[in-house]
């Protein structure tokens, strides 16, 4: 579903840029060629006032290290790279590119495996650098795709389910789930979702994980966006219902540099292994090799 709206706004807007720049160039070279670069590059905008925001709430929260405007310049510049590639390549056209990675996969019993959760507005396609590492290693591994896009997360478990037993099947050992922004929200309620669900999964790694919801959760939103506002109903209660040490399964990283997810600390846990990765944006910090090497270590 993800792919099929990516490639039609994709291809609008390189029909935009197009159109403007034909209409354009006769009367004004500048102005065409200004149009056409925001019709295709028209996220840099909209990052760079993700990051303005980040930055002010963030001075109101001086509990975390805030960064500078040079690191929040590098991170913008770094996640304005980053986010065409992976949501106009790998996720509109190529989400498929590693398949799951399940029963065939010789070698894989008694080896653990991987369950990757995406976070909101993503599919499995996010996850291609992970996914060509597990596949050298002749890991299972199985990438959600959370469907629909608008929901409670509440409606999202299920899904997790179903990959924690293929995974679980294919190699006899409770799998490593590795979660990005929403997903590991997702994992909270699969845990919560049903009794002894602590015990089938060996660790939870989240990366930018609005634990404590974020700043840019709206009310006036769709369901799972709105549960990840700060201070949401959803996500007071969620922590309710958890048992006392759950969090001692978890390592999470975050960044003083997020975008999506600030003030800094939401995206921790109390008794988690919190893990701060200064300097990184949001999409960034998923593909930050020492947070991809620390994750595959727990395996």
């Amino acid at each position: 579903m993800l792919a099929r709206k990516l490639q039609f706004a994709i291809i609008l807007s390189i029909l935009g840029a197009f159109a403007w720049l034909f209409y354009f160039w006769g009367r004004s070279i500048p102005i065409a060629v200004l149009g056409c670069l925001v019709f295709l590059f028209n996220f840099g905008p909209m990052l760079a006032l993700q990051f303005l925001t980040a930055r002010q709430v963030n001075k109101t929260h001086p509990e975390a290290p805030l960064a500078s405007n040079a690191e929040m310049w590098r991170a913008w510049w770094a996640e304005t790279l980053v986010v065409p590639r992976v949501f106009c390549w790998r996720q509109a056209f190529r989400p498929n590119q590693y398949p799951d990675n399940l029963a065939d996969n010789i070698g894989a019993r008694n080896r653990r495996g991987v369950v990757l959760v995406h976070g909101f507005i993503s599919n499995r396609g996010m996850w291609s650098p992970w996914l060509a590492a597990l596949q050298q290693q002749q890991r299972a591994f199985a990438a959600v795709n959370l469907e629909p896009l608008f929901c409670s997360i509440d409606d999202y478990p299920a899904i997790i389910e179903q990959a924690v037993q293929k995974v679980t099947q294919s190699t006899g050992l409770p799998p490593l789930l590795v979660c990005h922004s929403m997903g590991g929200l997702a994992a909270r309620a699969w845990l919560q979702s049903a009794d002894g669900n602590d015990a089938r999964v060996h660790h939870v790694i989240t990366v930018g994980t609005p634990h404590h919801g974020t700043w840019i959760g709206l009310s006036r939103v769709p369901p799972n966006m709105k549960q990840m506002k700060i201070g949401s109903d959803w996500l007071q209660q969620l922590a309710r219902n958890e048992p006392p040490g759950r969090y001692k399964l978890f390592t999470c990283f975050y960044s003083n540099c997020d975008n999506i997810v600030f003030p800094t600390l939401t995206a921790t846990l109390p008794g988690a292994d919190n893990q701060a990765v200064p300097g990184d944006p949001h999409v960034v910090m998923l593909f930050n090799q020492s947070v991809m090497d620390a994750s595959l270590a727990k395996l």
